[in-house]
């Protein structure tokens, strides 16, 4: 038997309960912003999972706290990670979907940021140590539950809601964690902040991390250089090679950023190493380039040197699929009746919607309110775009926790 039908709010009155949530919105947002949560700063960021946790108990969510069990480095562990669930009405056999909402607790920022630069108002814009990037995000995925919650919208099999603690250095100890989390939902949705101009994301470039090794042989550079093989050397033609393959394919960037070689002026240098960034919008074209990296380094153009290749990293593009662009086509229809538009772009910047995209799950991110100069002193949010942003939000997990194509 189906499950029984409830009513769907139209759009006006989402944005009517928005509405109704912006003064608490933003005075939970100076909250937030006066935690010093930085990566690096576990007992902030663990603050901030405290008053996540207590929001999502209280609408029916279960949270699991997972604490990280490595070392960030030889001082810091991360702070916790948030996995919250809540069952919907709707099994999945009669059409109702798993929908993974993604935010980050931490900030790029040090510890003494939030009482140097507090939260504070201009006009429409707020200012504060994480508020666009991601305590804003955070904050608005958290309201439109509670918008959800309040109309009993539970058409839906499963919502899950991911906290990260440590997104802003590469989401190292928590990655694992949401790629579980991802796995097995039919949505991916990242609560990023919308970009300047309001777009949504709908793609975010990939990269691979490399380490070259060049070996040489060590010789007296006065005496008998001709004995030495220069491993410097090897490593400046490989710069040049490398770099030349920028333009090559469309959407791929190379960047040598790190040059090590050498100890002493007077010894042919026998060791080199070379660190290199890719950038790729498609796995397709990361496994280009890190083909055109291995051949390069099989011609050092160095006789007597060779050079090991090594990928230290790699975090999977989320990639402009016909998934992602249905699910734009729903974020559409559903800012048009709350009266605005939205477009999608795509950018080179990296988050955990490339982990979940890498799961195989459709993303649409960039779901926050708009906001800008993220990682600087200049961060803003602009305020008056909170309640239609948490009103699409809210809109768009209800078109997506029930297939079309189920009656």
């Amino acid at each position: 038997m189906s499950a029984p039908m409830c009513r769907q709010p139209r759009t006006a009155e989402l944005l009517a309960s928005a509405r109704a949530h912006q003064a608490r919105y933003l005075a939970d947002l100076a909250e937030l912003v006066a935690i010093d949560s930085g990566s690096y700063s576990p007992r902030g960021v663990n603050r901030v999972a405290d008053w996540v946790q207590a929001r999502l108990d209280r609408i029916g969510f279960t949270v699991d706290r997972i604490q990280s069990p490595d070392l960030l480095d030889h001082r810091h562990r991360a702070g916790d990670t948030l996995v919250a669930r809540r069952q919907g009405r709707l099994t999945e056999a009669e059409g109702g979907r798993r929908i993974l909402l993604a935010a980050h607790m931490d900030t790029v920022f040090e510890e003494g940021t939030a009482t140097e630069r507090p939260f504070r108002l201009d006009g429409a814009l707020a200012h504060g140590p994480g508020v666009s990037d991601d305590k804003g995000g955070l904050l608005a995925g958290l309201t439109a539950l509670e918008i959800l919650d309040e109309h009993g919208l539970e058409d839906y099999a499963e919502l899950v809601f991911l906290a990260t603690p440590d997104e802003e250095i590469g989401s190292s100890s928590s990655r694992a964690i949401t790629e579980e989390a991802a796995r097995g939902v039919h949505y991916g949705l990242g609560l990023e902040c919308a970009r300047e101009n309001g777009d949504l994301v709908i793609a975010r470039k990939g990269v691979a991390d490399f380490r070259l090794t060049v070996t040489g042989r060590a010789a007296h550079a006065g005496i008998e250089p001709e004995r030495g093989a220069n491993a410097a050397l090897a490593a400046a033609h490989l710069v040049v090679a490398l770099q030349a393959l920028n333009g090559c394919w469309d959407d791929v960037t190379v960047n040598v950023g790190v040059v090590r070689a050498g100890t002493r002026a007077n010894i042919v240098c026998p060791e080199a190493e070379l660190r290199v960034e890719v950038r790729a919008a498609t796995a397709t074209d990361i496994q280009r380039i890190d083909r055109a990296i291995q051949e390069a380094a099989a011609n050092p153009g160095v006789p007597g040197t060779t050079v090991t290749v090594e990928q230290l990293d790699l975090c999977p593009p989320m990639e402009d699929t016909a998934a992602s662009r249905e699910m734009f086509a729903e974020a559409q229809k559903a800012a048009a009746g709350l009266g605005f538009a939205v477009g999608a772009t795509a950018t080179g910047g990296v988050g955990d919607a490339n982990l979940i995209a890498g799961a195989g799950i459709p993303v649409l991110d960039g779901l926050g309110p708009i906001g800008g100069a993220d990682h600087t002193p200049q961060e803003w949010l602009n305020t008056s775009s909170v309640s239609q942003r948490v009103a699409l939000l809210a809109a768009l997990v209800t078109a997506l926790g029930k297939s079309a194509t189920t009656s």
